[in-house]
């Protein structure tokens, strides 16, 4: 559980997001909240967004918010049997898993509600069905197909003459009965055995996930995202604003040549940047490992886009060569 707040009010007055995430298939459910919030009310959102739909989980992970931590919701977990795990700060095995979809679920409505900031609440529904019908990096299955087995339909899916009907038996021809519940028994014992297979592929597919994002965040840390400069806050705003051009390299951040007007210091931490690259410029190739070496170690000057703080990214900055 984790909260996305400080979005543009509605016309309902919500200014924030309440997400649940499901640890397994990575299913996940949205609700729009105001700021004011409280714990009762976060624990009715959690009643009729999951609890009526998936049931009740085993445990909770989330981080130290009031609402969570509040004595209300410590006697709902001990009333329903369940615990509630806080997350530790910067530690790889956990939290993190709401916090990454916080970052996607920005991006995605930071595209869409690009002309109207205030109508995101109103496409939560559908932003909620993209990101479960998609295949996730760490499972290798859509959120969907891990919780029941099945895609489901969509406009580009259904058939020209779709039909909900099944097949009907003969009442009097007890033959046609007995076929029937023969071949119920069969599709029910598939569709058990193709559950065990897809669940415990899942838990195979995550350990090693996990595994190697404990090793990549030991051997690499993370970097100090926050000593740097922020633009402006983080919402449905644009990410990136610029160009601006590289005047200076310092290890794993970058000094841009800024506008006085903009009052912030000029050096960024390079996950923060991006390369500019004109409007109606042709996609570059995909880069080899060798040239991404060969880029990442290159202190040519260039142009770069800030972006704001605390917006972790994984790719390195690249550098556009002047000729």
């Amino acid at each position: 559980m984790d909260f996305i707040l400080e979005l543009p009010a509605d016309a309902r007055g919500h200014t924030g997001i309440l997400v649940f995430v499901c640890r397994l298939s990575k299913m996940v459910r949205l609700a729009a909240v105001r700021k004011s919030m409280t714990a009762p009310q976060s624990a009715q959102l959690f009643v009729d967004n999951v609890f009526r739909h998936h049931g009740l989980p085993e445990a909770f992970v989330s981080d130290r918010d009031p609402r969570f931590v509040s004595h209300f919701w410590q006697h709902i977990f001990c009333l329903l049997g369940t615990r509630l795990d806080m997350s530790t700060a910067d530690h790889p095995q956990t939290g993190g898993q709401a916090e990454r979809v916080n970052r996607v679920l920005e991006d995605i409505l930071r595209s869409v509600c690009a002309a109207e900031p205030t109508k995101w609440s109103t496409l939560l529904p559908q932003v909620e069905f993209a990101l479960n019908n998609a295949v996730h990096s760490s499972t290798g299955f859509t959120p969907f197909y891990v919780n029941r087995l099945r895609h489901p339909r969509t406009p580009l899916t259904l058939p020209p003459a779709s039909s909900l009907g099944g097949g009907v038996a003969n009442a009097e021809d007890p033959r046609g009965l007995k076929g029937l519940r023969t071949s119920v028994k069969r599709n029910l014992l598939s569709f058990i055995e193709t559950g065990e297979v897809v669940r415990q592929r899942v838990r195979d597919a995550m350990a090693a996930a996990q595994d190697i994002h404990k090793e990549q965040s030991g051997r690499q840390g993370r970097k100090n995202t926050q000593a740097v400069s922020a633009v402006g806050s983080t919402n449905l705003r644009p990410r990136f604003v610029g160009p601006f051009t590289v005047i200076g390299v310092h290890d794993h951040a970058y000094t841009l040549d800024l506008p006085s007007s903009m009052a912030t210091h000029p050096t960024f931490y390079v996950g923060l940047l991006k390369p500019y690259r004109p409007a109606g410029a042709v996609e570059p190739e995909e880069p080899t490992a060798s040239q991404n070496i060969a880029e990442r170690h290159s202190p040519s000057s260039g142009r770069a886009l800030p972006t704001e703080a605390g917006q972790e990214r994984e790719q390195e900055s690249e550098q556009e060569h002047e000729g």
